[in-house]
């Protein structure tokens, strides 16, 4: 550690917000500074980021390998050597025994680009196994698959957040930005000052609901039917852009049926959103001269979450707004590198580059860089939900990297129950998480101020993590650790521990991929302050606005996809008569798993909450603050009652962060996107009833 600050990036949200780290005056650790130059959020920085250095104290992180060395045993501290060869062994001897589509790996959307790729690497290559995948899936997958099938390319936004105030106006879906990505919410509070205005979409009155110029809140899972609702409107007042939809799409004769099919009467039934406001939402959208619809989790953690973005692609695409400059569909990635998780190998269905598995011209390119013959790489897995349901069934052992689905996977309770069942679990991980606490080998891995590495933020623009001092001696890198079993494994060369020798080979991988980073490198995003992919060369400049000449399909041109509205998996009835919505609160973190480790997130945000309108309390008889117990067909969970009007009467809120009694997720379905294999995390059937004393 030098005595300067080291400009760096926050480690949790896909913002990737600048700051930079420097020694403390008292310590051997790190403090935050502001990093006013970086442009994303010009110095500014939420609790989690102000507060992220506490995580790197010994006092709540792993710093020596734990091994469980009898069956039902307690973990116990162990060497490298024993924890390696353990984790080694149990991959092996499943892999022996059972075949090597018996081992799964499991990875995550916060791991840099440089461990997912090596991840993706070495399940394929050192194991052989078809089922790798990440819970990155549970993330933005409905987006990506809708942005695949109109655009031909998936990147979170395709245009730099820096547009988004200067834009005429921005319909925000299922997104509370103030509480998920504080420093983003300035984006938008420039938009209206700028004259913009801001529609935004969700069944509660979030702080980012507060700063609309209209709210509207649907009934959680009826999103589709919303937006095939405005279509329709858009459609029957004329305000369709009939040349950019002849010279630039294909798809639309049929897309526009199906809208018609959603006239406003029929969406006010299903939304419970009255018809002058859907009117209003089309005026303000039409009225401006440029727009553009922003999703996150809201609309795409449902089992038809593809086919909802998909809409809201389709009223971008009929009133002219994606392909030109200051317009287009965009979402809101989540995890720190969720974006650049997805591209470069930890999904079951995709290579280096975000290239697809099943392309043999793929195929042959990545096993070229890897040295290896292409046809012994394996096909497509499992995705993530279907890859834990199966542990203890056909995949008997488990290498888990960088996730807590004990606490984050739906249907929680069932989950945990097949984690418990494995032969054998390894978990990496820099804090004993609920799932680490269940596995046979836990390895301590360094943090994101102990490593160097990349991250592709929700823009696409690919960040530099720099080291700002060294990990506790009992700790290494995912790189050493996944180098380390390579070796065991009888693979002495092709997984380097150095990360920027791992990028030079990923650049390689991913040249000619739809996500290329071979112009890309370390001195340039140093340099740069990040660059923008594709980057096919050290010459190009980079991409930050992607579609404004032509589409990367084909043709060139946008596809129109037809959809029409259906319920959600699980609609409510006598015996679960409210409706279930989950997210996040603005001082936890996903599973929080590190910031609930953390005093300062845990006096804001201390534990789970029901929120609930005062007419469902009421005829609950429940006041502020009594035991609430909220039941699915799945579980149950029990939190105190939270009670608002900024809430819809026939639904209730959790947050997801907690584990115990008010593990939210006991709650969740599981029901799967057909396309995306997205879990519907966004809406359940349940009943609520007050607990005792």
């Amino acid at each position: 550690m030098t005595d300067a600050a080291v400009p760096t990036h926050c480690p949790y949200c896909a913002l990737q917000c600048g700051m930079s780290l420097r020694p403390t005056a008292d310590g051997p650790g790190v403090e935050v500074v502001e990093r006013a130059d970086f442009p994303v959020n010009r110095g500014a920085l939420c609790g989690k980021g102000r507060t992220a250095p506490a995580v790197l104290s010994s006092r709540v992180r792993l710093t020596e390998p734990l091994v469980r060395r009898s069956a039902g045993g307690p973990l116990e501290p162990a060497g490298w050597d024993e924890a390696l060869g353990a984790v080694a062994a149990g991959l092996a001897r499943t892999r022996a025994d059972l075949g090597p589509d018996a081992v799964g790996v499991f990875g995550g959307g916060g791991l840099t680009n440089e461990k997912a790729y090596t991840l993706g690497k070495f399940a394929r290559v050192v194991l052989g196994t078809s089922q790798i995948d990440y819970n990155g899936r549970f993330c933005m997958s409905s987006a990506a698959a809708a942005h695949q099938r109109a655009f031909g390319l998936d990147r979170g936004l395709p245009f730099p957040l820096a547009d988004i105030p200067r834009t005429g106006c921005v319909i925000l879906v299922g997104s509370n930005l103030a509480e998920t990505m504080p420093p983003a919410l300035r984006y938008l509070t420039e938009l209206r000052e700028n004259g913009g205005t801001l529609i935004v979409v969700d069944p509660r009155r979030t702080r980012t609901a507060e700063q609309a110029d209209l709210h509207i809140a649907p009934r959680p899972g009826t999103d589709l039917a919303l937006a095939l609702g405005l279509l329709h409107l858009v459609v029957t007042q004329g305000r369709t852009d009939e040349a950019f939809i002849r010279e630039r799409t294909t798809g639309w004769p049929e897309t526009r049926a199906a809208a018609m099919a959603h006239w406003p009467e029929h969406v006010e039934r299903v939304t419970g959103v009255p018809v002058p406001q859907l009117r209003q939402a089309v005026r303000l959208f039409c009225d401006a001269p440029t727009g553009m619809v922003l999703t996150a989790r809201g609309p795409e953690q449902q089992s038809k979450g593809t086919d909802t973005v998909g809409a809201w692609i389709n009223l971008c695409l009929a009133t002219g707004r994606a392909g030109r400059p200051l317009s287009g569909y965009g979402c809101l990635t989540g995890q720190g590198n969720g974006q650049g998780g997805r591209e470069h190998g930890q999904k079951a269905d995709q290579l280096p580059g975000y290239r697809k598995l099943t392309d043999p011209a793929a195929r042959e390119h990545v096993a070229r860089v890897w040295g290896v013959d292409p046809d012994g790489l394996p096909g497509p897995g499992r995705s993530a939900y279907e890859l834990l349901d199966a542990l203890g069934g056909d995949v008997r052992a488990l290498l888990l990297m960088g996730s807590n689905p004990v606490v984050s996977a739906p249907r929680a309770a069932h989950i945990e129950g097949r984690l418990r069942s494995l032969d054998f679990l390894a978990v990496a991980d820099v804090v004993l998480s609920e799932t680490a606490a269940l596995a046979d080998v836990v390895l301590p891995v360094a943090q994101w101020a102990e490593e160097t590495g990349t991250t592709t933020s929700l823009e696409g623009r690919v960040l530099l993590r720099r080291r700002a001092l060294s990990p506790p001696a009992g700790v290494r890198s995912d790189l050493q650790v996944l180098h380390g079993l390579a070796e065991l494994l009888g693979h002495e060369k092709g997984f380097p521990a150095d990360p920027e020798e791992v990028f030079e080979e990923l650049r390689r991988a991913s040249e000619g991929g739809p996500a290329d980073y071979s112009g890309i490198t370390y001195r340039r995003i140093a340099a740069e302050d990040g660059v923008f992919w594709p980057c096919p060369g050290e010459g190009h400049p980079g991409t930050p606005r992607l579609f404004l000449d032509r589409f990367a399909t084909d043709d060139g041109r946008a596809r129109f996809v037809p959809v029409v509205h259906r319920p959600a998996a699980e609609e409510t009835d006598a015996e679960f008569p409210v409706l279930l919505t989950t997210g996040r609160v603005v001082s936890q973190y996903q599973s929080g798993a590190q910031t609930r480790r953390v005093d300062e997130l845990n006096a804001a945000a201390p534990g789970p909450f029901v929120e609930l309108h005062p007419r469902l309390a009421e005829r609950l008889g429940v006041a502020e603050g009594d035991r609430l117990a909220v039941v699915s067909r799945r579980g149950r969970a029990v939190a105190p009652a939270r009670i608002t009007t900024a809430i819809r009467a026939d639904t209730v809120f959790m947050p997801f962060h907690w584990p115990g009694e008010g593990r939210a997720n006991n709650l969740t379905n599981p029901a799967l996107d057909p396309t995306s294999r997205m879990p519907e995390f966004k809406v359940c059937a349940v009943r609520v009833e007050p607990v005792g004393d």
